[in-house]
């Protein structure tokens, strides 16, 4: 086959053109562009709301059902609960050899059928957990109202959903609507009604009802009632009773209609401005960079339009990520390149150098035709995996490439030099490049998350390898066979040049490095042995701890973010105070590096008070982030990790916080330390947890210590009296007309818009 290609290199052209134009191809329509990976989660969760239960009573009245239901299940490797007050969360590892759809659709069948779920408990959520990940986040912000401020973000929302290369937004940071009904108690003593028989009138009356459809002459005909109320005005027109005389009682002369917000308090600040967020996501084969090019784009042309007063910007880029990862791979290819063109030419010749660095983008083409096959695309691991191979994917090609000078200097015929040349290096470059692939292989069988992320540098790196071993031994002999030494043609002053350094630097090895190795390979249980003590004293360094190990590296984050959680509880005023102590302690540090030393080192502030959907959200939570300068970029010599300790130092301890933890490094999405306890009795766990908590503080170097036990809220108790019972009432009966005193009925969900709006009662 060697000899083939050589002997015709149209046919060696026409492989490598197709390679290249394959290549191209596929990096333009096939390969998309993003930020992060996408990862397959194998895990589900199941998630079942009781409003108004306390944890215990969530634990015993739903986990517990459900982890009694699956726990049989073939394919569950794991299973782990959280219940928080009123929210039931039971995540399910999937154990990797088996289908996660398929044990999707069995977790469902079974939480279906779970009967005995208390009456108040909603419908389970059953899920393959998704991670979705944004590549630009738009900022709203101005000193308007709640509700002033979304109406922008919708509007921003929907322009950018208009605008071409963006398919997916989301408003975030911002409360769902709600329609309150609040009927005063006298109103309901004054009419006979109850909170119940209110929520089942206006079920009925706001819905629309289809009555099916007539087959007339002219065509069918649909039959339909038009009732659902929509807005404050229609639900306040509702009829409630018809009384005697024909007079009617509508709502409004029962109850407030307030059309709003939910209860639930939330609050979010820009750069210290009441603000609301719209996340901008790639899908498909959408490029991060171009996706966030548009949404700037747009801000560049729309922010003069908006309403005097709101700011319209964007924060948290994603893309910068990419970019800054492409610049990287493409300076060390530019400049490798040069290295690589510029030693060829001084030690062989021009040509030999040429056609050898052509075998890297014919390399990296032929990764690009087998990434999509994998499902690989580019992000900063995959680019990672191009930047690590690009200093080692031309070994083979310089080892050919030299053997074949090597032939052409003493042959004649330069077919027949190209043949030979390629032939003697064949088998242990092939086993060379072998054992580098064999070397990478191993990180595609990790299994897990991060195996999947792992995966993604040896799909890449083999390829590469496989390509660069086929381009130097059927493409490269083909293009070297035309190369005329020095000694067939007449030289100029250059190449002469060219000729003594290569000379003077292979007499140099001749008069240096093989007397060396002659002395070597003369003692070589010496040499061995020097290597082997080499070795024991480098596993001595690791094993006693002088070499330290990190699973993941310690890289400067671009965004320092505190996370405040106080007592379940704590009055939403009492939370947000804090979180404005911590948002002007960042402005200070900020107004510091710019007054001393001119420098804008903290660009942009966030603030959110009532975080929703996390792990531990309400009123008593809290969290604080900004965005700093690029540590690539920084004027002074100051990592995140110190400006957040100086953070730190001035917001100094919170009083009554159950945790107050910072943020500034990426990859420290978990905690460096988590010990674990399970038991049966959480009162010993909590005694166990402040005996290490206690004990965990002597250590300097050890902070931000916090458990995952509550308190929780305080708790009101209620025992009927032993006269109650002789009067006919009953401990369910009395709780009833409690909870639907304290908590009303959610009457339906309707969507107006793109957004669904809750109905309470």
């Amino acid at each position: 086959m060697i000899a083939w290609f050589a002997r015709n290199h149209v046919s060696a052209n026409l492989l490598m053109l197709s390679i290249l134009v394959a290549g191209l191809l596929s990096l333009w329509l096939r390969i998309p562009l993003e930020v992060f990976p996408t990862i397959d989660h194998q895990q589900v969760t199941v998630t079942v709301a009781l409003r108004g239960a306390t944890p215990e009573d969530v634990e015993q009245g739903i986990a517990i059902l459900v982890e009694e239901a699956v726990q049989d299940l073939e394919g569950i490797k794991e299973i782990t609960s959280r219940s928080a007050e009123g929210l039931a969360s039971i995540g399910l590892e999937i154990d990797p050899s088996h289908d996660a759809r398929e044990v999707l659709a069995d977790i469902k069948g079974r939480v279906d059928a779970i009967n005995n779920f208390p009456v108040d408990a909603e419908n389970p959520v059953v899920s393959l957990a998704v991670r979705k990940r944004e590549v630009i986040t738009v900022a709203v912000a101005g000193e308007y109202s709640e509700k002033e401020i979304r109406q922008q973000a919708e509007r921003v929302r929907d322009d950018l959903l208009r605008t071409p290369g963006i398919t997916q937004v989301e408003l975030d940071s911002v409360r769902p609507f709600e329609i309150a009904i609040e009927i005063p108690q006298q109103r309901l003593q004054q009419y006979g009604l109850t909170l119940a028989e209110v929520a089942q009138i206006i079920s009925n009356s706001s819905k629309d009802i289809s009555a099916g459809n007539i087959k007339a002459e002219g065509g069918e005909i649909l039959v339909r009632s038009k009732g659902q109320a929509y807005s404050r005005d229609q639900f306040e027109e509702i009829t409630i009773i018809n009384q005697p005389d024909g007079s009617r009682v509508k709502l409004r002369d029962l109850a407030q209609v307030n059309d709003g917000f939910e209860e639930s308090p939330l609050r979010s600040r820009f750069n210290g401005k009441m603000a609301a967020f719209v996340d901008v996501y790639r899908v498909g084969n959408e490029s991060a960079i171009n996706v966030a090019d548009s949404v700037k784009a747009y801000i560049d042309e729309h922010k003069q339009t908006m309403p005097k007063g709101i700011e319209l910007t964007y924060w948290r880029d994603r893309s910068n990520i990419v970019k800054k990862r492409l610049k990287t791979l493409t300076n060390n290819a530019i400049q490798g390149g040069v290295l690589v063109l510029l030693l060829l030419t001084l030690f062989l010749r021009p040509s030999v150098a040429f056609w050898v660095f052509i075998g890297v983008p014919i390399s990296f083409m032929g990764a690009f035709i087998m990434m999509p096959y994998f499902g690989v695309t580019l992000n900063i691991f995959s680019l990672f995996a191009f930047i690590l191979v690009l200093g080692i994917v031309v070994d083979d090609a310089i080892v050919t490439g030299e053997n074949i000078y090597t032939h052409l200097r003493h042959a004649d015929n330069g077919l027949h030099a190209v043949i030979q040349g390629t032939r003697e290096v064949a088998v242990p470059v092939t086993f060379g490049v072998l054992t580098t692939v064999v070397a990478f292989l191993p990180l595609a069988f990790i299994e897990g998350t991060r195996g999947q992320l792992f995966m993604q540098i040896p799909i890449v790196v083999i390829p590469i390898f496989l390509f660069s071993l086929i381009e130097s031994k059927l493409v490269l002999p083909a293009h070297l066979k035309h190369i005329r030494l020095r000694s067939q043609t007449k030289s100029n002053r250059l190449e002469q040049l060219q000729q003594r350094f290569a000379d003077g630097f292979e007499q140099a090895i001749i008069n240096y490095y093989r007397p060396m190795l002659g002395r070597v390979l003369n003692h070589r249980w010496l040499t061995l042995v020097s290597f082997f003590a080499i070795l024991l004293i480098m596993i001595s360094l690791i094993m006693n701890g002088w070499s330290r190990f990190s699973f993941w590296p310690r890289v400067q984050s671009e965004i320092a973010r505190a996370s405040l959680t106080m007592p379940a509880g704590t009055p939403f005023e009492v939370t947000d105070r804090y979180i404005h102590k911590i948002t002007d302690a960042a402005f200070t540090l900020k107004k510091k590096y710019l007054e001393q030393e001119g420098i804008d080192l903290i660009l942009d502030i966030q603030s959110t008070t009532g975080i929703g959907g996390s792990r531990t959200s309400g009123s008593h939570t809290g969290r604080v982030m900004f965005e700093i300068v690029a540590p690539e970029d920084r004027e002074l010599a100051i990592t995140s990790p110190e400006l957040v300790k100086e953070w730190r130092k001035m917001i100094g301890p919170v009083p009554g916080a159950e945790s107050l933890t910072y943020r500034a490094e990426i990859g420290r999405s978990s905690d460096p330390i988590d010990i674990q306890f399970s038991g049966n009795d959480f009162t010993v766990l909590a005694e166990i947890a402040d005996k290490v908590k206690e004990r965990l503080t002597i250590y300097p170097t050890v902070f931000d210590i916090e458990d995952s036990l509550s308190n929780g809220k305080e708790e009101l108790q209620i025992e009927l009296r032993p006269e109650a019972y002789a009067l006919g009432l009953s401990r369910s009966g009395l709780l009833e007309q409690v909870r639907s005193g304290l908590f009303g009925y959610q009457i339906q969900r309707i969507q107006r818009g793109r957004d669904d709006i809750r109905v309470m009662v």
